[in-house]
């Protein structure tokens, strides 16, 4: 079916995150906000995760929506089985990001614009592609469209990004050896990096945990951080609430920098019925448990999920296992196919038959449904930023247990800079969980938690109201980026 008249053409954005579930949650927020203010969404997937997201029943409705499309790309890496629904390696689709993703991008684009010849869709009018992607800058330049390079991580790891270069420079990375991940050098403080006070190595981003100066993802991140210095506006999932001295740095840095965040609830401020067939969940959500979160009182569960990427031994699951049990707290607990190293793990009869009264385990849900309902009190995660920004938006205090990449950056700044997390140690142990599970639910520390995780939650909900701060960036951004051509 032809466009009727091309005056009425809707302004274009093509988006591309970077193809994991953490980056995909919000470019898919993104979009729907994107499509509310009436623009026409290319959503780029790739086809791995687009097969994922059709089995995961995500997109109950495809092709309900005439100006919400999906494109795929392929990712290069070796074929899967079918069956198969696994978080991909992220070093493996660093790598294949760099290698194999511009010439098919460019070709998507390609095939968009004789389609908008045909009449068929409107003219891509811009970008918005993923901070991690550096290829996408190439493109934009190209075909001289605007770009808005956005970035689903906080700012406080963005700016540490940013400085990788100079810690360089400076010999502060990468280590010396070895010895230097377990002989107190990660608690060397770090003053260099204007916007971060009292941060210490452990507490930046873990791509500097290596003795390689060669080593590829420390360098991918100094290729994406001078790629940002190129781009003319980058937009964050973020607030001034959470992260204004990050933001102020940042600033200082790159030319045109917006907090646009965070995400969570902001869909709740415009009417959004015919966009709710829409989801980007790569698992299948079990809903059932918010069934069972029902008959469980007001603040008394603990919810525990690590994410989409962590992986762990079965060592560690089995201590977070017992100390969950040990807390004879209620808990409902996220335990993905592919959550411990080696495949999946049976827990023991033992410890189902302790927790059968008070303890649900699930292999994926809709994580903010279930932090914002009332019978949860408490989080235990690995600090990724969309869990992080989910659990303030919802006002639930934290437990915390950072793995990898940006999660340590995000603990620093859940428990000492907001002061609504306790960290768990990396060598987790089950008297730790017990211990630290009952002083979250139970004790003084995490009343207190509570009120300042809502008072938080408050100061972050009118940066997204009409006239909030982040509320006028994507605004501005929006009518000064992507519709200046239009």
């Amino acid at each position: 079916m032809q466009m009727s008249n091309p005056a009425e053409r809707k302004p274009h954005a093509v988006l591309i995150p970077f193809p994991s579930q953490g980056h995909i949650n919000p470019f898919f927020t993104l979009a729907k906000l994107l499509h509310l203010r009436g623009f026409h969404i290319t959503f780029v997937h790739t086809e791995y995760n687009y097969k994922r997201l059709l089995n995961s029943k995500a997109l109950k409705a495809l092709h309900v929506l005439p100006d919400f499309h999906f494109q795929t790309i392929p990712d290069g890496l070796p074929l899967t089985d079918d069956a198969a629904n696994v978080t991909q390696d992220p070093l493996s689709l660093c790598k294949s990001v760099r290698e194999n993703f511009l010439l098919p991008f460019r070709q998507i684009l390609a095939k968009l614009n004789d389609s908008a010849i045909a009449g068929l869709i409107p003219p891509v009018t811009g970008l918005v592609s993923d901070f991690s992607l550096t290829f996408t800058t190439q493109v934009a330049q190209e075909l001289a469209l605007p770009i808005l390079v956005f970035s689903p991580a906080s700012a406080t790891c963005l700016v540490s990004v940013m400085n990788l270069r100079t810690l360089s420079d400076k010999g502060l990375i990468p280590l010396k050896d070895e010895s230097y991940l377990t002989n107190g050098y990660l608690d060397t403080k770090v003053d260099l990096i204007p916007g971060l006070k009292n941060f210490r190595l452990k507490d930046l981003p873990d791509f500097i945990r290596t003795t390689d100066p060669n080593n590829f993802m420390l360098n991918y991140m100094i290729d994406m951080a001078d790629n940002m210095l190129k781009a003319s506006t980058i937009v964050i999932n973020t607030s001034d609430e959470l992260e204004s001295e990050a933001l102020k740095a940042l600033s200082s840095i790159l030319p045109s920098v917006f907090p646009i965040g965070p995400f969570p609830s902001f869909l709740n401020q415009s009417p959004e019925s015919h966009l709710e067939s829409l989801g980007s969940s790569l698992w299948k959500e079990d809903t059932e448990c918010l069934e069972w979160l029902k008959s469980k009182e007001c603040n008394s569960v603990l919810y525990v999920n690590f994410g989409s990427i962590t992986i762990m031994t079965p060592e560690q699951l089995l201590e977070f296992a017992w100390g969950l049990a040990n807390s004879k707290r209620p808990f409902l607990w996220i335990i993905r196919p592919d959550l411990v190293i080696g495949g999946s793990m049976i827990l023991s009869s033992e410890f189902l038959n302790d927790v059968s009264d008070r303890g649900l385990i699930a292999s994926w849900c809709p994580q903010e449904q279930v932090l914002n309902h009332p019978s949860i009190g408490g989080f235990l995660t690995h600090c990724g930023w969309n869990s992080t920004i989910e659990s303030v938006c919802a006002g639930v205090p934290m437990l915390c247990w950072p793995v990898s990449a940006d999660q340590p950056t995000n603990c620093r700044s859940i428990c000492s800079e907001w002061g609504i997390g306790i960290e768990i140690d990396t060598d987790v142990k089950r008297k730790e969980v017990e211990k630290n599970v009952n002083e979250l639910m139970l004790g003084e520390k995490g009343k207190e938690m509570r009120q300042k995780v809502m008072q938080l939650r408050k100061k972050v909900e009118e940066e997204i109201r009409s006239f909030g701060l982040s509320y006028m960036n994507l605004d501005k951004v929006t009518s000064e980026v992507l519709l200046k051509q239009t």
